[in-house]
């Protein structure tokens, strides 16, 4: 579509969405310091801006990108928004644009962000308020931040434009978990979030460099081709309606025949392909693309499969999945609101955004789906075990969301996208709603004297004194325990149904049923922690006198608590499951409708003919049944929580935990696996040993010891010795004078011991003399006695024969030996040395 006229001073509409979230992140983080804003201008910049990119989000949804849909879309671009800022690297082949994309799926995303991200920043007003003005500003410029980033990430039209945002809520994780760094605990908290981030955010990059390398070679003629030979194959009906949008679009003759509407369409997909550059989302899902993904890269496992898993360990880290998953609990150091922020429609939900964003590489291996799935019902099952013995309020909605994410990869994992962005946007409503919930009664218990406001063995009771906050908190537990009609019974049923049918290539028959089995018991396990939480909290009697004097929150925090209330019963009605037999209204298949442009429908095969769908229709019966089955699962994990723990605490319960059959599974519940304690002593004990030595080897005796301190001794030992010489004494210079002569004397006379070497050819004697090492060695006279007589001898014209090399006849010579005679003109003194001159020696 054209969206030249979507723009704002001179920038995209699509740019203003995150970038409004970004200018009131600067002005608070920057003027909220500097010119001391009030409480009521930090959060009044805060919540408007946010408000704003709400009200854009809905304007560009609901009017040109449904009307879009409700045509068809255009051949080119499909239903989507695409708007360009500029182009941001190009190096060679390789070529990305500062580019944003709105199409079905993220106008999910954006509407669910926007929406619930500015009823937690009004939530924030009143749970906050205590803050310094300072602190006050920093704390709504974070929120800001973080909702910039998300909504960079889910705009994103490639995946570098995603990996910024990827990094960007990475960033604000830390910044926002960490927000009370006086408090050594909270900080530490913060750089286990980031640290462990960057560990799942190296194997995204290196998925996302994988991928570059895999499709580099396809062109954007390829691209055209593809797009043609697709339009081709979808018949008279489609090819008519792609010769409509291609005369409303880019002006083709209304006249023109079936090849040179294939010819115009084949130039226009040329010439954006070429536009969009290099990991364009769009780009990557051109049916060109597909034999890159199926081409073999280890075995008989497709590149599809290397690139997804690489890219899923990223969201391994982001959405706090087995083993990365450690970093989320920790996060409830921060603030509440940030708490909800994260947990609900943000960070925690990037992975599966990606994931089902890439749908068309991942139908293309099921191995790495497998993966997905695996490790996602692990998760599930895992995290819900966790959550059993937990007795910190919001802890206990930590383990619910990583179990929940759990279930959302799972869906995915199966191919079921549609049902994984279902639960995604039923769980940000009532998680959002449970956080805020418990925000709202560690506010009530901190008004009541409470020390220790998250801990939910001191409460109880608060039925009687906070009664909005508990009605909120039962409907979301509802929601989330998946009973009937509320918004998680339809979700989590659609994930449950889909895993029960799938059955995806290369996967045994059994599979789907192991997976399906296992969420039933993850299923069961929610109910229960979950309900477990709720009576704990809100039944029985008061169990501290803090819970006695607790009161109802402010009105801007329990007016945030009913609007998601309200969409956590509702929000369900919009993916009604298909049944034969019964006639719904079409808006209860909306999602699945509206995100069928932009997922994957059918397995990616290596013949092109022979196409498998990823899910049909179930029975009526099957469906009703799974339907029932989920239903009595919740109600039965309720019931059980009711039985232990609907009047308080249960003795009997007590009793099989404490020294009874339980007591294991209860102590591994409440120590958490021991998860945390494993990677202690694994990694971080051995990598703190390693740093420490290297410390103490390399910096501080090699680096500062030897080389930084060695070397400054010295030269500050040469200099102490050079002051004291050089101190302006001429009797001390004079002294000096003559101790150096002594000392040449001295030298002169210990040098090495004299010595000759000879060479006797026939009766030709060659003589090479070195009168000794020394300073003075240079300066000594060298004379031969060749005879044997004792004396040196002298030529024919009776001068004596000197010089170290001398050349002369050999004859007689009694005792066949040569004496060489080294005079030193400055002892005076004379050596001597003499040599037996062997005839065999030449």
């Amino acid at each position: 579509m054209d969206s030249s006229n979507f723009s704002f001073a001179g920038l995209p509409l699509l740019a203003w969405i995150p970038l409004l979230p970004l200018i009131g992140a600067f002005l608070n983080l920057t003027f909220g310091r500097w010119l001391s804003f009030s409480q009521r201008t930090s959060h009044t910049i805060a919540i408007a801006s946010v408000v704003g990119a709400c009200g854009l989000a809905c304007w560009l949804v609901f009017g040109p990108l449904v009307f879009q849909f409700k045509n068809g879309g255009d051949p080119v671009f499909g239903v989507s928004i695409e708007q360009q800022v500029y182009t941001w690297i190009e190096v060679g082949s390789f070529k990305t644009q500062l580019a944003f994309r709105l199409d079905t799926l993220s106008a999910v995303m954006i509407l669910i962000i926007t929406f619930v991200g500015s009823w937690i920043h009004i939530y924030s007003i009143g749970y906050m308020h205590k803050e310094s003005e300072v602190s006050y500003s920093r704390y709504f410029g974070y929120l800001n931040l973080f909702m910039g980033a998300m909504l960079i990430l889910v705009l994103a039209a490639n995946l570098p434009v995603m990996f910024i945002g990827w990094e960007g809520v990475g960033l604000c994780s830390f910044l926002l978990i960490g927000f009370w760094f006086d408090n050594d605990s909270y900080a530490t908290a913060g750089r286990k979030a980031f640290v462990v981030n960057r560990i799942g955010d190296f194997a995204f990059l290196l998925g996302m460099f994988l991928l570059y390398w895999a499709v580099k070679g396809v062109s954007p003629e390829d691209m055209a081709t593809a797009a043609a030979e697709k339009l081709r194959s979808g018949g008279a009906e489609q090819i008519a309606h792609a010769k409509q949008q291609l005369v409303a679009y880019f002006g083709a003759d209304p006249q023109a025949d079936i090849t040179q509407l294939l010819a115009q369409l084949k130039t226009q997909v040329a010439s954006v392909a070429q536009a969009r550059g290099s990991l364009d989302f769009a780009n990557l899902a051109n049916p060109a693309m597909a034999p890159a993904y199926m081409s073999p890269f280890w075995g008989t496992e497709r590149l599809a499969a290397a690139a997804g898993i690489l890219l899923f360990i990223g969201a391994c880290g982001k959405s706090a999945q087995l083993p990365l998953y450690v970093w989320l609990p920790d996060a409830m150091a921060g603030p509440t609101p940030v708490s909800a922020l994260i947990h609900a429609a943000t960070m925690v939900t990037a992975g599966v955004y990606m994931v089902v964003r890439l749908s068309f590489m991942y139908s293309c291996s099921t191995t790495a789906l497998a993966v997905v799935a695996t490790i996602g019902l692990l998760t599930a099952l895992a995290a819900a075990f966790m959550a059993f013995a937990q007795t910190d309020l919001k802890k206990v909605l930590a383990y619910s969301t990583v179990s929940q994410l759990g279930f959302m990869f799972v869906a995915v994992g199966t191919g079921n996208w549609v049902a994984a962005i279902f639960h995604l946007g039923t769980h940000a409503f009532f998680k959002a709603c449970l956080f805020l919930g418990a925000g709202s009664v560690m506010h009530g218990m901190e008004h009541g004297g409470s020390q220790t406001p998250g801990d939910i063995t001191t409460m109880g009771g608060l039925r009687k004194h906070m009664p909005i906050t508990r009605i909120t908190f039962a409907v979301s537990c509802l929601a989330i325990a998946g009973i009937f009609p509320f918004s998680g019974f339809w979700s989590k049923d659609e994930i449950l149904a889909g895993a029960w049918s799938v059955h995806p290539p290369g996967w045994p028959d059994w599979y789907p049923k192991i997976l399906w089995g296992g969420l039933v018991i993850a299923a069961l396990g929610t109910a229960f922690y979950m309900w477990r939480l709720y009576f704990l909290v809100f039944s029985g009697d008061e169990r501290s006198d803090a819970a006695k004097k607790a009161h109802e929150s402010p009105r801007s925090m329990t007016s945030a608590l009913v609007v998601l209330a309200f969409f956590a019963t509702v929000g369900g009605l919009i993916g009604l499951p298909h049944l034969h037999g019964v006639h719904l209204p079409g808006f209860t298949h909306a999602l699945a409708d509206w995100l069928e442009p932009v997922t994957s429908q059918s397995w990616q095969m290596p013949n092109a003919a022979d196409i498998r769908t990823i899910h049909g229709e179930a029975a009526d019966a099957t469906t009703l049944v799974l339907m029932g089955i989920a239903l009595s699962i919740g109600a039965l994990g309720i019931g059980l929580a009711w039985m232990f723990y609907g009047r308080g605490p249960s003795p009997s319960l007590g009793r099989l935990v404490a020294n009874g059959p339980l007591e294991p599974l209860y102590e591994a519940s409440r120590n958490k696996l021991w998860v945390d304690e494993i990677y202690d002593a694994a990694f971080v004990r051995p990598f703190r040993a390693a740093a420490r030595g290297l410390y103490e080897i390399v910096d501080r005796f090699i680096i500062d010891t030897v080389a930084v301190n060695g070397t400054a001794f010295v030269i500050g030992l040469f200099g102490r010795v050079s002051r004291w010489v050089q101190n302006g004494q001429v009797q001390r210079y004079l002294a000096g004078l003559v101790i150096g002569a002594a000392a040449m004397f001295l030298i002169s006379d210990c040098h090495q011991h004299p010595t000759f070497s000879y060479v006797l050819d026939g009766d030709q004697l060659e003589l090479h003399g070195e009168p000794g090492a020394g300073v003075i060695g240079a300066t000594s006279k060298i004379h031969w006695d060749i005879d044997g007589d004792g004396k040196p001898d002298r030529d024919v014209n009776g001068n004596l024969l000197e010089g170290p090399d001398i050349k002369t006849r050999w004859g007689n010579n009694e005792g066949g030996a040569v004496t060489m005679f080294v005079d030193d003109p400055i002892s005076q003194r004379t050596e001597k040395y003499t040599q037996a001159i062997k005839e065999e020696s030449k």
